[in-house]
């Protein structure tokens, strides 16, 4: 990830815009599918916009990575619990593809409390010449008919449609912060501050609770649960985050319920470091395996480490995120800035990894070479085939030219949204009610 190289390389191909943004436009989850073809996108509002690639053509060979919208449905509306008095929220906290097995795609979404399973399939003919109605719909009266007509497929307009196919609802008591999909394409977890739920795609009224850290008496209540994944080739292993900023690794065979983790990844805290501040920084955000399944990447406040699946007892590898912001954390604390919580992702090859921060900037980490690159997903640089420019934050002292100083940072702007295409160097990031898609220069 050389600076240099970088300024030469990553190129804009799409950019998402409202001009008159309201909070419903903010977008919440960003997901590729699994060959990259498909990029979903959820927002507040609860709808989910679904783009997809440019397939490359002779005359316009440029055109091919680029995406364009392809579908766009209401996902979930909001609702009222009238038991418990409460409003529950539309927002698309997380969105997840299950990978293709015939000609439609499925994918995944939750809000706070439901999850659904979406089919979002094509239709180019449709059939005509029915016996016992005519061709605007009307039942025809039967004693008029004299004759039989063999109906045919006659050939229409592309109409892409998303119908929902499943509904799981009813097994949450806390809100849903993230949904994995196994490895066995039959089973997924949903999982909330509490629990972790384990459904089968094929049946919507009853789950299997399979972690439950809810104590007896609430007051006792210590940490949360803040994400979950599957691992992607063991269906038997998952892996959990906490607010404390440990990692547990459970085994379903061990028992149904996997409240006895068999592995637990946590970095002893320094004494000399601690503040006020520490337990709140140490929260995981986000916690996902790597492609080949040995590595897991957390994201906290500051950092994004790496852990192996063999060493329980300190990362691997610790990437600084914006260690700049160590001596703001009490204004970061007074707006709510500090519990924003940022995603992080990895490249195809599990060799690079991305994470956001704030002034809508957005880091990757290159963990063979060490070296690592801030770059801008701005208004400014949104053309198409643009180049982006490295960014350099000042600390203290003189800053230089193209450097922007830590205190004129815009901490309304963040990046919380990342994902990177399964196979090539294509990105999407999220930036409040914009979606930028940045590639590998194209020649």
């Amino acid at each position: 990830m050389e600076e240099e190289s970088d300024t030469r390389k990553i190129n804009n191909s799409f950019l998402r815009d409202h001009n008159y943004a309201t909070e419903a436009d903010i977008i919440s989850t960003v997901e590729f599918n699994s060959s990259g073809e498909l990029l979903a996108t959820g927002d507040k509002g609860g709808r989910v916009v679904v783009f997809q690639r440019e397939q490359e053509s002779k005359s316009q060979p440029q055109r091919r990575g680029e995406y364009n919208v392809y579908s766009t449905f209401q996902s979930h509306e909001p609702e009222f619990d009238y038991l418990k008095s409460l409003e529950i929220e539309e927002k698309i906290n997380k969105i997840k593809w299950l990978p293709q097995q015939n000609a439609a795609y499925f994918l995944l979404s939750t809000n706070d409390k439901t999850v659904k399973l979406w089919k979002i399939s094509e239709r180019d003919k449709r059939p005509e010449g029915y016996n016992l109605k005519d061709d605007d719909g009307r039942i025809r009266d039967p004693t008029t008919i004299t004759s039989l007509r063999v109906p045919v497929l006659q050939p229409m307009d592309l109409m892409v449609e998303a119908t929902a196919r499943r509904v799981f609802s009813n097994a949450h008591t806390y809100h849903i912060n993230s949904i994995s999909v196994n490895s066995d394409l039959q089973t997924f977890i949903s999982t909330d501050d509490l629990r972790i739920n384990l459904w089968n795609l094929e049946i919507t009224d009853r789950s299997f609770n399979i972690v439950d850290i809810k104590p007896a008496n609430m007051e006792e209540l210590t940490e949360v649960i803040t994400s979950a994944e599957f691992h992607p080739q063991h269906c038997h292993t998952f892996a959990y985050s906490s607010s404390k900023g440990s990692i547990r690794l459970c085994d379903m065979r061990q028992s149904a319920l996997c409240d006895k983790h068999c592995k637990y990844f946590e970095e002893p805290e320094d004494p000399s470091t601690r503040s006020f501040f520490s337990e709140i920084i140490s929260s995981i955000s986000d916690v996902k395996f790597s492609h080949n399944g040995r590595y897991l990447m957390t994201r906290d406040y500051l950092t994004v480490k790496v852990w192996d699946l063999q060493m329980e007892n300190k990362p691997l590898e610790t990437y600084q995120v914006h260690d700049y912001l160590r001596g703001k954390l009490c204004s970061l604390y007074e707006n709510d800035c500090i519990f924003d919580k940022f995603e992080c992702v990895w490249n195809g090859s599990d060799s690079v990894i991305m994470t956001g921060s704030y002034n809508n900037f957005f880091r990757m980490f290159d963990r063979n070479t060490k070296r690592d690159v801030t770059l801008e997903a701005s208004r400014e640089n949104s053309k198409p085939r643009a180049i982006l420019k490295p960014r350099k934050v000042c600390v203290g002292g003189k800053r230089r030219k193209d450097e922007i100083s830590v205190d004129s940072l815009d901490f309304s702007k963040k990046i919380l949204h990342t994902t990177w295409h399964p196979h090539e160097n294509i990105i999407a990031v999220a930036a409040t009610n914009n979606l930028y898609i940045f590639q590998d220069k194209v020649n």
